[in-house]
């Protein structure tokens, strides 16, 4: 017998989460989920899927008929949703922002979900969420990765307007700060 460690109960996990992303894509795209469409879609052996979705079923995170098709619970349902939106906000990140390939970002996404903590999650996600809302546009830094990825070198424009904007901004504060000190 295998004594588990820590490592493979992790890598467990994660092949779980696999199991349950699988059989949601699987329940959205093809109305149906079976062990031959995961085994087909995680490239692994139809055994290891009935082993797998044994597991899954004592959790009480799937219901699989025999011979049938493979559902989710509500719990498995919500299980299943957590992955896809860590996976979603890695490959954006990596992708979109950081403008990895995206077959490699979707590949390294789907290693790096399983192991982001939730703090880590939310803040990734807080700060795509303030590049995509920037009411001027791209934000200054991201145009400035941009064109790092591009030359090699930075813009000189772009740091021009960063350190313009900087000192505007000290500018406001020492302004507000004055107002404040002036009414005491």
């Amino acid at each position: 017998m295998v004594k588990e460690t820590e490592e493979t109960r992790v890598q467990q996990t994660a092949s779980m989460e696999d199991y349950l992303k699988a059989i949601a894509l699987l329940g959205r795209k093809e109305a149906r989920a079976t062990v031959t469409n995961i085994s087909k879609l995680l490239k692994v052996k139809k055994p290891s899927v009935t082993s797998a979705l044994a597991k899954l079923s004592g959790m009480g995170l799937v219901v699989h008929k025999r011979y049938g098709s493979v559902d989710l619970t509500p719990d498995g349902f919500k299980a299943a949703q957590d992955v896809y939106h860590r996976h979603r906000i890695l490959c954006y990140l990596l992708a979109d922002i950081l403008k990895v390939d995206p077959k490699i970002a979707k590949d390294d996404a789907c290693r790096m979900e399983h192991a982001l903590s939730p703090s880590s999650l939310e803040r990734l996600d807080q700060f795509i969420r303030f590049t995509r809302n920037c009411p001027h546009g791209t934000p200054d830094c991201l145009e400035g990765f941009n064109y790092y990825l591009k030359h090699g070198s930075r813009s000189k424009d772009i740091m021009f307007r960063c350190r313009a904007a900087e000192q505007s901004n000290r500018e406001s504060t020492n302004g507000v700060k004055a107002r404040k000190e002036s009414r005491r």
